[in-house]
């Protein structure tokens, strides 16, 4: 049986920043690519680069946010700021969404199934993201790592997520985000890996599917 569910928070509770911050690229000159590589640089790598360092809990956000206006204006990007970049990413917020998500975290819930988050994430979020869901009445346990200081897709991330619920056997958890270098890595562990893409209610549905083959 699946014993525990692991959630990330962005991304899958709000929209993906990794989907939805064309329209704010664009608006800079850039593509959204080009864009999320100076901001967040090799997000599926692991190192010195501000926003990992500010993931592990090494750096602030006004360092990292400094080097992502240096690095868009050394490519000639001019007009990247704080203000309009995490006002572009909090537009990808749904009400709907994020609500639908934790009716289903509820139902498992309900079901007797863990259920953890498992958040790349900066300090100084911390207060704003938890104030969205009802994380201490959904979730047994975040791992969050500014606190923890690893970051997704580091294995041990994981391995410490699994550790927290007690669970034994990898095999018998599932893990939900949106970006597939996090997915891959759970599954490296023997995790059920799930991608959330841009319609929540597929990855709900594929989770439903998992749990019900089991």
């Amino acid at each position: 049986m699946i014993e525990a569910v692991f959630w990330d928070f962005g991304g899958v509770f709000t929209g993906s920043p990794f989907y939805h911050l064309e329209n704010y690229a664009r608006s800079l000159g850039t593509t959204n690519e080009r864009l999320l590589e100076h901001v967040f640089g090799r997000y599926e790598a692991n190192g010195d680069h501000p926003w990992h360092r500010l993931e592990r809990g090494e750096g602030t956000l006004a360092d990292a946010l400094e080097a992502a206006a240096e690095a868009c204006r050394a490519d000639g990007i001019e007009g990247f700021n704080f203000g309009g970049f995490f006002k572009a990413m909090t537009g990808t917020n749904s009400d709907e969404r994020r609500e639908l998500v934790v009716s289903k975290v509820r139902e498992l819930n309900e079901a007797g199934i863990q259920q953890a988050i498992i958040t790349n994430n900066a300090k100084e979020f911390g207060d704003m993201w938890r104030k969205l869901i009802p994380v201490d009445e959904l979730f047994e346990a975040v791992v969050d790592s500014s606190a923890v200081g690893m970051r997704k897709p580091d294995l041990r991330i994981y391995q410490l997520a699994l550790d927290q619920l007690g669970v034994s056997n990898p095999e018998t958890s599932v893990f939900l985000d949106d970006f597939e270098p996090n997915v891959a890595a759970a599954r490296q562990l023997g995790i059920h890996g799930i991608l959330v893409e841009h319609d929540i209610s597929d990855a709900l549905a594929e989770l439903d599917m998992v749990i019900a083959s089991k």
